[in-house]
């Protein structure tokens, strides 16, 4: 996490986050930002284990170290822009001093201003009314910062925000897809399963139907049998009965 802000601090030169992040990334950055000064390919390694981004890196040795290297210490401030809604939580803006360039050319235009004279009690009045002006102005800047810083957070609060709300709405859109697929297909299955059931069901009655015809062809053929049975008995004996009486005759002869 410090390395990623460690960059985007690098790259944007100010960036928004808690005072807790904020004291933690001034421990972490400033130390780079002081071997920016010395551009070597050893000091180039060291800010690379650190910060594990090439652009960065190449950003801080490029234009952040020579910026800074008249500058003994104290790279970054950290400006209080409230307290963040929801957890309270205390918010900042850190930034690299060198590079807030309405602060600075004011600031050093007011040190101009506010040189002393050695001249007699006559410059000590307009002397006077320079420090006031640039008291007035240093008093300002902090308060314009905080201004602008907060109206950024709240954008920012705000687009973020949006698109949040949008990535919701696309992801309800295709679970709703989602549900009506898996609605229509279970319809499918459910008129599927109505068919087979339909069919077997009449496939039942068919097989029922065959039944019957088969018992009622069996009743049949058992009452033919039992009906022939007594017709074929007599033939039988009337057959018997003239063999019998031919018998007989044959031997009277």
């Amino acid at each position: 996490m410090m390395a990623n802000m460690a960059s985007s601090l690098i790259q944007h030169k100010r960036i928004t986050t808690t005072v807790a992040k904020a004291k933690a990334l001034r421990g972490y950055v400033e130390p780079l930002i002081t071997k920016s000064k010395d551009d070597t390919t050893h000091s180039r390694r060291l800010a690379f284990r650190k910060l594990k981004d090439k652009d960065a890196v190449s950003e801080l040795f490029r234009e952040v170290g020579p910026k800074v290297g008249d500058r003994p210490g104290g790279y970054t401030r950290i400006i209080k822009t409230g307290f963040r809604q929801g957890d309270s939580a205390e918010m900042c803006m850190m930034e690299l001093v060198d590079f807030n360039e309405i602060y600075t050319s004011e600031k050093k235009a007011a040190t101009k201003k506010t040189r002393r004279s050695r001249r007699g009690t006559g410059g000590s009045e307009p002397k006077a009314e320079n420090v006031v002006e640039t008291a007035a102005v240093v008093a300002e800047e902090p308060a314009t910062e905080v201004e602008d810083a907060t109206e950024a957070t709240a954008e920012e609060t705000v687009e973020a925000a949006a698109e949040v709300v949008e990535e919701v709405v696309e992801a309800v859109e295709e679970v709703t897809e989602s549900a009506e697929e898996v609605v229509e297909s279970a319809t499918e299955v459910v008129e599927e399963v109505a068919e087979a059931t339909e069919a077997v069901e009449e496939t039942a009655e068919a097989t029922e139907e065959v039944v019957e015809a088969a018992k009622e062809t069996s009743e049949a053929a058992t009452e033919t049998t039992e009906e022939a049975s007594p017709e074929a008995s007599e033939e039988k004996s009337s057959k018997e009965e003239s063999s019998e009486g031919e018998n007989k005759e044959g031997s009277k002869e």
